[in-house]
């Protein structure tokens, strides 16, 4: 018994040194995260992308450029990326346009950048940037020449076919205020309402991501001996060792199962290990072929069509890292030094620590606002994914349901099948949107009550002054045994709160 807990104290102290390390990651990149994330949140809600499929309609130059502009202003999430391009390519968008902006989604955000400085090196961010702009002229020139004519037309018809038997509700884009001049913009608190749940939204999405990523990372860091990375990475033969390594990367990517920001940890300990600096840039590109991104592009285009982004990919991802590192050897800017350890072994009161503080108060803020978005005007024309999460715009979101009459949204098709295998599971996070006639949308999150007197007449609804239809009413309630019908649930949750702040008015 004594030789057993002997045995298993060496056992215990590996995984705590693990878990340690793991979560020194997470705190040195605490708020760079924060910063990233509300940023793109902001970027998000004030940038309109209403005209996106048209702008987008072939692979020539222009086109290129606004699908990589579009791409680096939306949300870095691996799957929110390939469900918006695919939405992008049924309305019409190129398919080559469409992939440049997945990539540039996840590759050439502002988030990325922050935390491979913060955790790496600003030659890694820059590397990032740089390697991202290869791989963006790769897929344009590749691209034309390797997904034409037949699969192209197959993937087309597959997807039409699976949008007309699609369920699709809700309001047009509401993006009056993203055509707002940026004074405008930044001074509305509905615009800033909607930014903090693009932010909380985000970061709801990727937290498996993350956890996932920085939990993994502190394992690698601190338990595979360096021999063990020398056997899988070659050392010491110039060319050919940065050749095997920028082709493995993508490989451990793979098998990883972690993609978008949640890889960057996952990079920090393999560059640890022995990996080139062309093996981690190709590595951290590598989030798209992720094995269950794979999944989903067979779902969306079938295994053909999948096999041929699989081989694009990888051979843009390797290409694009090799080029990279060697841009930068002949800059002289590689690092030289690989660190002993890839994050403090304890807290200390340093910038970091202090940058920590505030951004957790900033984070504070975010919340808070994202918590009281529709008191200060936020929600219009969105909707929040009930599986992951992800604030979706109504008009454009890739898949829709209808669930106890109500529409409900999501991000993916991932996101619908798991609502629609468990709807029970999903059905408290469910909060559809309900558009006003003055264009705001509030959260329908009260059920109504059964009604115990006449509906005939119209209805004024007491808390947004809505002509309200009783036999369409989106709630009703009961109040000193009269009816009172309201446009949604989220008004009557209002009035139930404070009927008294909400006077009556006789029917119509």
């Amino acid at each position: 018994m004594s030789a057993v807990l002997v045995a298993g104290v060496p056992v215990l102290d590996s995984i705590g040194r693990s878990l340690r390390e793991g979560f020194f990651m997470f705190w040195e990149t605490l708020w760079p995260l924060i910063l990233g994330f509300g940023l793109s949140g902001a970027v998000q809600a004030f940038v309109s992308r209403e005209s996106m499929q048209q702008k987008m309609g072939d692979h020539g130059p222009a086109s290129i450029a606004r699908a990589s502009g579009y791409g680096m202003v939306s949300s870095s999430c691996s799957y929110a990326a390939s469900a918006m391009s695919k939405s992008l390519f049924v309305k019409g968008a190129d398919f080559v346009a469409s992939i440049v902006f997945m990539f540039a989604s996840t590759n050439l955000v502002l988030e990325l950048g922050i935390v491979l400085v913060v955790l790496m090196g600003w030659q890694f961010a820059a590397a990032e940037f740089v390697g991202g702009a290869i791989m963006v002229v790769l897929l344009a020139v590749l691209g034309g020449l390797w997904f034409r004519g037949r699969t192209i037309a197959e993937a087309r018809v597959r997807l039409e076919a699976e949008s007309a038997g699609a369920h699709r509700h809700g309001p047009e884009e509401d993006s009056e205020l993203q055509s707002e001049p940026w004074g405008t913009k930044l001074r509305s608190k509905g615009g800033w309402a909607n930014a903090a749940t693009y932010t909380m939204a985000d970061l709801t999405m990727l937290r498996k991501e993350l956890v996932i990523g920085y939990t993994v990372a502190g394992f690698l860091a601190v338990l595979v001996p360096t021999h063990v990375w020398n056997v899988v990475f070659l050392h010491g033969h110039g060319f050919w060792t940065s050749l095997e390594n920028v082709i493995v990367g993508p490989f451990i990517a793979i098998i990883s199962f972690v993609c978008s920001i949640g890889n960057v940890p996952l990079a920090a300990a393999l560059w640890h290990g022995g990996i080139s600096f062309g093996g981690v840039i190709s590595f951290i590109f590598a989030d798209l072929i992720a094995f269950p991104l794979l999944l989903i592009y067979r779902r969306y285009y079938g295994t053909r069509m999948t096999l041929r982004m699989l081989a694009l990919f990888w051979a843009v991802m390797a290409t694009a890292g090799l080029i990279t590192e060697g841009i930068f050897m002949a800059a002289g800017i590689i690092p030289t030094t690989r660190p002993v350890t890839v994050a403090p072994s304890h807290f200390q009161w340093n910038y970091t620590t202090y940058l920590n503080i505030a951004f957790l108060a900033l984070f504070g803020v975010l919340y808070w606002t994202y918590r009281n978005r529709e008191r200060l005007g936020g929600g219009t024309g969105y909707a929040l994914d009930p599986v992951c999460g992800m604030q979706v715009q109504t008009a454009n979101s890739p898949a829709s349901v209808v669930h106890a009459g109500h529409p409900v949204y999501f991000c993916s098709d991932h996101c619908r099948r798991r609502f629609e295998a468990d709807p029970e599971r999903f059905a408290e996070a469910v909060v559809p949107a309900v558009t006003h006639s003055d264009g705001m949308a509030r959260i329908a999150d009260v059920p109504s009550r059964p009604s115990t007197g006449s509906a005939r007449g119209a209805h004024r609804d007491p808390v947004c002054g809505m002509t309200v239809d009783p036999t369409h009413a989106g709630a009703h309630l009961v109040h000193h045994g009269s009816d009172v019908y309201f446009c949604c649930a989220g008004c009557a949750q209002a009035f139930a709160t404070d009927p008294a702040g909400f006077p009556l008015d006789a029917s119509l």
